[in-house]
């Protein structure tokens, strides 16, 4: 198996890009990653394209193949082309097959790219409790926030979290995300504007919540040992895991531990070699802000139960012991699904690159993501360092 580095990145700004259309997104993010990767069209072996529910949000289906022509893939140079589903881990899932393409010898040059356009839908709330089991859950009425509620409240219960710890993940999130150009949201906030924020499902308010987006991301890989043809910078990965659990919170055996975050995670530091000390800074899945205090939990970086704690104490905060979600994670950055995952990597390759600019983390050199589908069905972590 070859080692593989990641040698460009590229995204669009997140928000409502009402004035942008699904193709144009792709176009704009896809251009970005091949000329930061000094890369051509001609070179390209592969594409994998990350999107949960193109085929609700625009109507449009085939969407490898349409992200392949408008980047300039299709026609003449015939690049295969594959879309890859995954809920809200489409995008890390997407990464995982590029670099799984590119360490087993079948390709050189891979792109994985994702993207959602998700204003366009009346009711987005519906779609995404498509990633939820819709027989026992959405159909029962559990939408997304209502299954995190239920989270949240089992988390309450049990470590005696408090309104003010959660509300803190939301306001260091919107911190780190006032520092980047590319966020849905680039402002700070207040403990009191998330607490008297609206009430979404209880304890969940408004700015507990990770908003409605539209963007895409992309990245290129090809084998470690080429990378420096392409750039100075290269990224190495040194793990890519996947794992899985029941799609319906109701079969879990704890509501707020996601025993497929575990596993990932376990699997990940095995690959990588490495020990929990030895990772500068994380980007996690905080589709809710319970789901961030879970996330370095259940990776393993604080014990359970502490996380509200270690939020509220600054430690997840630019200069803290482990920086959390320094591009405003998806409550800050936003949130178009297939197009997060891809992100989170975008942000550890600029990070690496030590062009975070007013968010970078000083002397980071080691990174990882925590990607993950619906409530935990489907969990990709990644691990890189510079190499």
């Amino acid at each position: 198996m070859r080692e593989v580095a990641v040698i460009g990145a590229g995204m669009t700004k997140f928000g409502e890009r009402w004035d942008t259309s699904f193709r144009d997104l792709c176009t704009e993010a896809g251009i970005a990653a091949l000329e930061d990767a000094n890369v051509a069209g001609e070179q390209i072996d592969a594409l994998f394209v990350g999107s949960m529910s193109a085929g609700r949000f625009v109507g449009q289906e085939h969407v490898g193949a349409l992200v392949a022509d408008y980047v300039g893939l299709g026609g003449d140079l015939h690049v295969p082309a594959t879309r890859v589903e995954a809920a809200c881990a489409s995008g890390g899932l997407a990464f995982r097959q590029a670099v799984a393409a590119v360490s087993s010898g079948m390709s050189d040059v891979v792109i994985a790219a994702g993207v959602e356009k998700m204003t366009d839908v009346g009711d987005s709330t519906d779609v995404l409790a498509g990633a939820a089991d819709r027989e026992w859950e959405s159909f029962a009425g559990a939408t997304f926030p209502g299954l995190y509620a239920m989270i949240a409240c089992d988390y309450m219960h049990k470590y005696g979290l408090t309104r003010e710890q959660l509300a803190q993940v939301a306001v260091k999130n919107h911190f780190h995300g006032a520092r980047n150009p590319f966020a849905h949201f680039q402002n700070e906030i207040t403990q009191s504007t998330v607490m008297n924020s609206t009430l979404v499902a209880s304890p969940l308010r408004l700015f507990d919540c990770s908003p409605v987006s539209d963007g895409a991301a992309v990245v290129v890989v090809c084998p470690l040992e080429k990378a420096r043809e392409f750039t100075d910078t290269p990224i190495k990965v040194l793990a890519s895991a996947q794992a899985g659990d029941t799609i319906a919170l109701h079969d879990r055996p704890d509501f707020s531990t996601m025993g497929a975050t575990v596993a990932a995670g376990n699997s990940a530091f095995r690959q990588a070699k490495l020990e929990r000390k030895d990772i500068d800074f994380v980007e996690v899945h905080d589709c809710f802000t319970i789901a961030e205090l879970c996330a370095i939990e259940d990776l393993g970086f604080v014990p359970k139960g502490t996380a509200g704690k270690f939020t509220e104490q600054g430690e997840t905060q630019l200069g803290g012991k482990l920086p959390v979600n320094t591009s405003g994670g998806l409550k800050a950055c936003g949130h178009p699904v297939g197009a997060t995952g891809i992100k989170q990597i975008w942000e550890v390759v600029q990070q690496l690159r030590g062009e975070g600019g007013k968010r970078q983390v000083e002397g980071a050199e080691i990174g990882m993501t925590q990607n993950v589908g619906g409530t935990g069905a489907t969990v990709v972590s990644h691990i890189f360092r510079r190499a």
